[in-house]
């Protein structure tokens, strides 16, 4: 699995594709506490909090298992966990994204581009 992880990573596209998928995780595993916080009680918290939990470790091991230049990645990181955390949030919380999340998040994929792309 190492071995596929880090030769996914050598590649622009595989690198990509691995940081949607760990940011997808990142946000589900969060919102699944967020469910067991706020939306639930009893039997259901805690199977929200068990599903929280094992979400996030297979995120940490998503992103920690590749051989990879993590820093290096981080700006589009951000920007893929940006928009996926504002997509999980329409559709599990129903939360719209207001004008000062648009113009935080257009400042988000702008330090995002500068951060990957700039060769300094």
């Amino acid at each position: 699995m190492t071995n596929l992880f880090s030769q996914l990573v050598s590649t622009t596209a595989g690198a990509f594709l691995l940081l949607a998928v760990a940011a997808f995780l990142e946000v589900f595993g969060d919102a699944c506490f967020q469910s067991a916080m706020y939306q639930s009680t009893g039997t259901k918290r805690a199977l929200w909090f068990v599903a929280g939990t094992l979400v996030l470790v297979f995120y940490s091991l998503f992103v920690n298992t590749p051989k990879w230049d993590f820093g290096k990645l981080l700006g589009i990181y951000v920007v893929l966990f940006f928009v996926v955390a504002q997509v999980v949030a329409k559709l599990r919380f129903q939360q719209s994204p207001t004008p000062p999340i648009y113009v935080g998040g257009g400042l988000i994929v702008l330090g995002g581009v500068v951060m990957t792309f700039w060769k300094g």
